[in-house]
């Protein structure tokens, strides 16, 4: 199936292999995986990994998928360049999900007193996690009106043989959803998926109204129906060819213990809203992988979440000010900055283009304006922007009570914080001139360095 995760990794393995990395040997434990990818990291290396053997996992694990911008550009089979607009190009013209009898998702399905979650594959990532974890879990919740999903990610733990303790985003549809199931007196229906292809994945982190669907998204995204199998009990709208799938209720009442959790913002969070999901139902492959997202503050967990959203912002902020060029969240600043580069063509047109994504994007903390030659890619270009453009008594303005991320560690008790806009542009009055290198230059370093002959 062209929407199977194995057969998506076993693909992207034939025709790029220098991009997967495949680890043999057995691990220690969980945390190992997490270690493996900060050490690559640190050698400026993002490959794909596969593990056949990791304590808290009976199955192959396939991990830092999203951690390669030109990985997921090579996915969404255009370059980096184009990625922003080939995903806004996509996700615009959503494909309704089609439903179908059966899929590899539905070859082992466990009812019941049947369902036993030690079965569910889960390992610990941080020393400091309250214990091991499904970092992938995408709960589907389904509009009982409607029938329209709406598709979130959740960490979760397990609490006992059919339940998990996870955590609900307060201020997500999800978290309506369950709202209006509580004031109702009833519990939430949903069902999880824990591993599907990647492009459902991105679907699942992408910023759309409340009402809109994601697997139509996701659809959009595989650029083909996405094709969904009914759960056995409430008749959720899942992959068919996800690798495990939970179906059960979120419970309307119960209080669990759930977190501390290695978090984007590098930090152990135990901000949680401890909600209990009993399971009633686990459908799998018979031979499933577990598709794992290292947590933390890595390019895998920032990828997955901040491409879509960049892409949201740039395409609203090029619309309303042609003169921005480009729109970058470096892993540097979590979810929490942003840098935006323009041709700027009138003053204080970079105070009202951050202005714009300070108020647009509820977790961006600090903004960055550069002209169109800095790479806002490259954090080093960014922070010489700033120290030779940039005049801290002119050039820089906050806001402070806005609503910000409540895993934010740094935001006051209630949740606000203070926002920071930084003018990096020259401006009209700047008179430097930037040093350069001719471009024959630069081709015969390029062409040394290379091996070839000047």
């Amino acid at each position: 199936m062209r929407q199977d995760f194995q057969d998506f990794a076993r693909d992207y393995r034939a025709r790029f292999p220098q991009d997967v990395l495949h680890v043999p040997a057995p691990l220690g434990c969980g945390q190992d995986v997490t270690a493996l990818v900060e050490d690559l990291a640190r050698q400026g290396r993002a490959p794909m990994l596969s593990f056949d053997s990791v304590p808290g996992c009976a199955y192959p694990l396939v991990t830092n998928v999203f951690a390669s911008r030109d990985r997921i550009a090579r996915i969404m089979g255009t370059d980096l360049a184009n990625l922003h607009a080939e995903y806004q190009r996509r996700a615009n013209a959503p494909i309704p999900p089609v439903p179908v009898d059966s899929g590899p998702v539905t070859e082992v399905v466990a009812e019941g007193d049947a369902v036993d979650l030690e079965q569910i594959p889960m390992i610990r990532h941080f020393d400091s996690d309250r214990g091991a974890y499904v970092t992938n879990a995408i709960i589907v919740a389904e509009d009982p009106e409607t029938g329209v999903a709406n598709l979130s990610y959740h960490r979760s733990m397990r609490h006992a043989r059919n339940a998990l303790a996870t955590s609900l985003h307060s201020r997500g549809h999800l978290w309506r959803m369950y709202q209006t199931a509580r004031e109702a007196g009833r519990p939430l229906p949903v069902a999880m998926v824990i591993g599907a292809h990647p492009l459902f994945m991105m679907a699942a982190s992408a910023r759309v109204a409340f009402g809109t669907d994601e697997r139509a998204i996701a659809g959009a995204l595989m650029g083909e129906a996405l094709q969904v199998v009914r759960t056995p009990r409430h008749g959720i709208g899942v992959p068919a060819a996800a690798e495990f799938v939970l179906e059960g209720e979120l419970d309307p009442e119960a209080h669990v213990a759930e977190g501390p959790f290695g978090e984007f913002s590098g930090y152990s969070s135990d901000r949680s809203t401890n909600t209990l999901f009993h399971v009633q139902t686990v459908l799998r492959k018979r031979d499933p992988w577990l598709v794992d997202v290292v947590g933390g503050a890595t390019d895998e967990h920032l990828n997955l979440a901040r491409l879509p959203r960049e892409a949201e912002m740039f395409e609203k902020i090029k619309a309303r000010f042609p003169a921005v060029t480009r729109l970058h969240y470096p892993t540097s600043g979590t979810h929490f900055h942003a840098y935006v580069a323009l041709r700027q063509s009138r003053p204080g047109e970079a105070r009202q283009v951050m202005l714009g994504l300070l108020g647009w994007d509820p977790y961006l903390k600090t903004v960055i304006a550069v002209d169109e030659d800095v790479d806002v890619a490259q954090d080093s270009q960014v922070l010489w922007a700033l120290a030779t453009h940039f005049q801290p008594h002119r050039d820089m303005f906050s806001i402070d009570g806005l609503p910000g991320s409540p895993l934010d560690p740094s935001s006051t008790a209630d949740g606000t914080t203070s926002r920071l806009a930084l003018d990096a542009t020259r401006g009209p009055d700047f008179h430097g001139i930037r040093a350069t290198l001719s471009p024959e230059a630069r081709a015969r370093a390029a062409a040394i360095l290379s091996g070839a002959q000047p």
